[in-house]
């Protein structure tokens, strides 16, 4: 029995399934014992080339030296008070605001379910509404509020889908669920619920589901439906947010929202998560004398988060990490192609800077819907098969790869020729 099969067995003993989040138990099941730059050490002393990045928070690689070191160092002199604020927060918040086009001010939290959580309860009281519109496919968190229609059955598309037993009625049917790409659908649902949707949810590239790219003028069109419609755009760039630029996605996209959220990316896999806004909507929290919508959290700001926020937000401003990250993410994605095309497999290969997936179907996705078209099983046999190669990405249907800083044209040369070797055998056995 492998030293990984041996400590899930025991991990089973102490916790259900032997893991701390749902998604984590895939097969084959790993354990991780070591992470240094582009790779990651299994407890057998496997090495892999990682692309799975904890689902997207290392931009600049496992272990970042100068990360670390600031962090090593904050805690040399300050951690947590429960009281006041910190030099750490202050210097953080002035970096995101000065970034962040939506964000003229901001409030730190520690994951991004709490951060989407706070968004659509400070929504709600802006506007004095209960209805709230996400999409098929897309991930805003754990919580009731979003937790419907994500990962969805074919057959329970855009049907009343909630994520988990223990979901309140309430809070699954005031959530509306559209179709990504698609004004129209948008249109009508804001239309049949007219002055009572507080806020519009979106991904603006829904990466829960790989990636799909918005079509010219959705996003903006969203922007002048909620206008229109005095509903709060909400944009959830937990994910997208300093990945795709040091000002999130909304600076790539030249569409400003009201609220927006971010996590991960920010401090290359330290927990901290935030959210941003327009200043009159920002002081309604309490965290403003007179403020009437509660946030609070006892780990709110700590140091740990702070320092590794700053430093990573430093790196992105005295770096080429965009530069760097966006070529290789276009070289892997043409090479890709190119080898697709040679092997005459049918796929669509997406991606934006440095995130990608291929997509084992005919055209390109442009909502939750089109996705069934895609070969799950050769897709995840695909994914087994690159790790058996020293290739890590998720198992799993539809999930989305990442580059980081630490990432060299090296790997990329043994991931691509990992690639050709996997494909043209499973071409054959096609």
């Amino acid at each position: 029995m492998s030293n990984s099969a041996k400590l899930h067995e025991e991990a089973q003993k102490y916790t259900p399934g032997g893991v701390h989040t749902s998604i984590r138990n895939v097969d084959p099941f790993l354990v991780f014992t070591k992470a240094e730059g582009a790779y990651i050490y299994d407890a057998d002393g496997n090495k892999y080339i990682d692309y799975q990045a904890a689902f997207g928070p290392f931009i600049l690689g496992h272990n970042h030296p100068y990360v670390n070191g600031k962090v090593i160092e904050a805690l040399g002199r300050t951690d947590l008070y429960g009281v006041g604020c910190t030099d750490l927060e202050v210097e953080l918040a002035r970096k995101i605001t000065t970034h962040v086009p939506s964000a003229e001010q901001v409030l730190f939290c520690n994951s991004g379910s709490e951060a989407t959580y706070h968004a659509i309860r400070l929504s709600r009281a802006v506007t004095g509404r209960t209805k709230l519109i996400k999409f098929q496919g897309c991930y805003h968190g754990w919580h009731d509020y979003v937790a419907r229609n994500m990962l969805s059955a074919w057959d329970k598309i855009g049907t009343r889908d909630p994520g988990s037993a223990g979901m309140m009625d309430e809070a699954i049917d005031n959530t509306l669920v559209c179709t990504y790409n698609d004004l129209d659908d948008v249109e009508r649902t804001l239309k049949a619920n007219k002055g009572e949707v507080a806020a519009l949810i979106v991904e603006p590239i829904p990466h829960n589901i790989g990636c799909i790219m918005p079509q010219p003028g959705f996003l903006q069109g969203l922007r002048d439906l909620c206008d229109a419609h005095g509903t709060l755009l909400i944009f959830d760039e937990v994910i997208t947010g300093f990945r795709h630029n040091i000002g999130g996605f909304q600076k790539v996209a030249g569409v400003t929202p009201d609220l927006t959220t971010m996590g991960k990316a920010m401090a290359n896999g330290f927990p901290i998560a935030a959210v941003a806004g327009k200043k009159p909507y920002m002081s309604r929290f309490n965290t403003q004398p007179g403020g009437d919508v509660w946030f609070a959290g006892t780990y709110n700001g700590h140091a740990v988060g702070t320092a590794a926020s700053i430093a990573t937000i430093e790196m992105m401003e005295n770096e080429p990490v965009h530069e760097h990250i966006f070529r290789l993410g276009e070289r892997m994605r043409t090479e890709i192609r190119g080898i697709l095309d040679r092997l005459g497999i049918e796929a669509f290969v997406a991606g934006f800077g440095s995130v990608w997936t291929t997509y084992f179907m005919s055209f390109e996705p442009r909502n939750y819907t089109d996705l069934q078209y895609n070969d799950a099983q050769f897709y995840v046999t695909y994914r087994k098969k690159l790790i058996e190669k020293g290739i890590f990405k998720m198992p799993m249907n539809i999930k989305r790869n990442h580059i980081s800083y630490s990432h060299t044209d090296k790997e990329v040369d043994i991931t691509l020729e990992a690639v050709e070797a996997v494909l043209t055998e499973m071409s054959r056995g096609k």
